[in-house]
């Protein structure tokens, strides 16, 4: 994992005002870089995937990834800077990856990192970095509590069935592994009932059974038996209320 982040913006103006607004929203001071990637040569342009640690001292689940773009213009010194929070690592990949930045530049697994607990989680992280486009984020949720979990409430546009989704992950500290699961609904309704009671298992996308279903039910049961959690604690509705300590385990949901 490497800490220093530095766009080297010195001798660059912002293009225009949202780039100022978006680099003066940022104090570097509360990021701890998880991934970075500098394009060469002269550097042109720069992504960042970060924990913005400041988050956890404003509204209790709020997204703490903090996805940074930096597109530097050398002939008339220039540069834009964009940024998007996200709940999940998964979703600021895909975020920069829009906007060039190639997926195995900014990995996470590995070195520092604890690792995904089986194939599956691999599977639903890919299918969420490739997706472009594809899901319009509705709502996220980051806890630190028991059990660590953090979700993201899409739309998918390419669902024929069940088109709300929700991608929802879970850390298991002591183990040093997490979990990524899919879970799909008629509407947002529905799945706001499921995340308030939290009663039945995250309901299965239809194509788990048109696909491949076997596997994917095989591995599901393979996690279940290992003792990952199918019915987290954190809904919509319930109450958001702050941890007694300030959020700092989202970081170490991902690190060692």
């Amino acid at each position: 994992m490497n800490d220093v982040l530095d766009f080297g913006l010195d001798d660059l103006s912002p293009v225009n005002d949202g780039s100022e607004e978006a680099m003066e929203a940022l104090w570097s001071g509360d990021l701890t870089v998880l991934s970075q990637h500098h394009t060469t040569p002269n550097g042109s342009h720069s992504f960042v995937l970060a924990h913005d640690r400041s988050v956890t001292w404003g509204i209790p689940g709020e997204p703490q990834l903090v996805a940074i773009a930096v597109a530097r213009d050398l002939r008339q010194s220039t540069f834009t800077f964009e940024t998007s929070h996200h709940a999940t690592a998964s979703f600021a990949q895909n975020w920069l990856a829009e906007r060039g930045c190639p997926l195995e530049r900014i990995a996470l697994h590995g070195g520092d990192y604890i690792e995904p607990v089986d194939d599956l989680t691999l599977q639903v992280e890919q299918q969420i970095q490739k997706s472009g486009i594809r899901y319009e984020v509705l709502d996220t949720y980051t806890s630190d509590d028991n059990p660590s979990e953090a979700w993201t409430l899409v739309n998918d546009s390419q669902a024929t069935q069940a088109s709300v989704r929700l991608f929802y992950e879970e850390w298991n500290h002591g183990a040093g592994t997490y979990t990524m699961r899919e879970g799909a609904f008629p509407d947002v309704g529905v799945a706001q009932t499921w995340l308030h009671e939290r009663s039945e298992p995250l309901p299965e996308p239809p194509e788990y059974s048109d696909h491949n279903g076997a596997v994917v039910r095989a591995r599901i049961a393979l996690s279940r038996s290992a003792g990952t959690s199918p019915t987290p604690q954190t809904g919509l509705d319930a109450p958001r209320a702050s941890a007694a300590v300030p959020v700092q385990r989202a970081v170490q949901g991902r690190l060692l």
